[in-house]
């Protein structure tokens, strides 16, 4: 019984500090013209280089389908992400940023990296940091690999990542280039 007590805090009080730390973070002014929720579908769109099926983007981003296909529907019109022919499967289609939808994520990228780290070290000591990050990766279902980085299950959605996308075939050829740097 204690146990579940235990794990029920602790569930309470991740969602708690998670709330605060969003609040705090969306109260900073460079949300303007890009909300925090577009931001994350172009974060991860630039994490993972490739381009992305929307149901690989639903996986890692916290919106419903509808509300996401909606938001990427936007996001397309607004010219920040574009869609493309799914080589494994030609009724499908993947979603990848375009030059103006890297540079906006970079952009924010880069601004929104330096308020978390700002608000996180204001409130926990670089080992905490370790094992707080550590504890986020066991609880997404993934650890820490040999080198010490989270399984891609685990990656945070919103920590800088250094990682450059490669570009699909398809739109090299074609001019558009998918190598940016992505951190933030």
């Amino acid at each position: 019984m204690a146990d579940r007590v235990r794990a029920n805090e602790a569930w309470e009080a991740l969602l708690s500090a998670h709330a605060t730390v969003v609040k705090e973070l969306a109260a900073q002014g460079i949300w303007r013209d890009i909300s925090m929720r577009e931001y994350d579908v172009l974060y991860t769109l630039a994490k993972r280089g490739t381009p992305l099926r929307l149901g690989e983007l639903h996986r890692r981003v916290l919106l419903s389908q509808p509300a996401l296909s909606r938001l990427v529907d936007r996001l397309v019109e607004r010219g920040l992400v574009a869609r493309c022919a799914d080589p494994a499967d030609r009724r499908g289609v993947r979603l990848y940023l375009t030059a103006e939808g890297r540079a906006r994520q970079r952009e924010l990228g880069r601004r929104h990296a330096r308020d978390v780290a700002r608000i996180m070290r204001a409130r926990i000591t670089t080992d905490e940091l370790a094992a707080l990050r550590a504890i986020c990766c066991k609880l997404a279902g993934g650890g820490e690999d040999g080198a010490g980085e989270p399984t891609d299950r685990a990656r945070p959605v919103h920590a800088a990542d250094d990682r450059r996308p490669r570009p699909p075939r398809s739109r090299v050829a074609e001019g558009t280039h998918r190598k940016a740097d992505i951190s933030a």
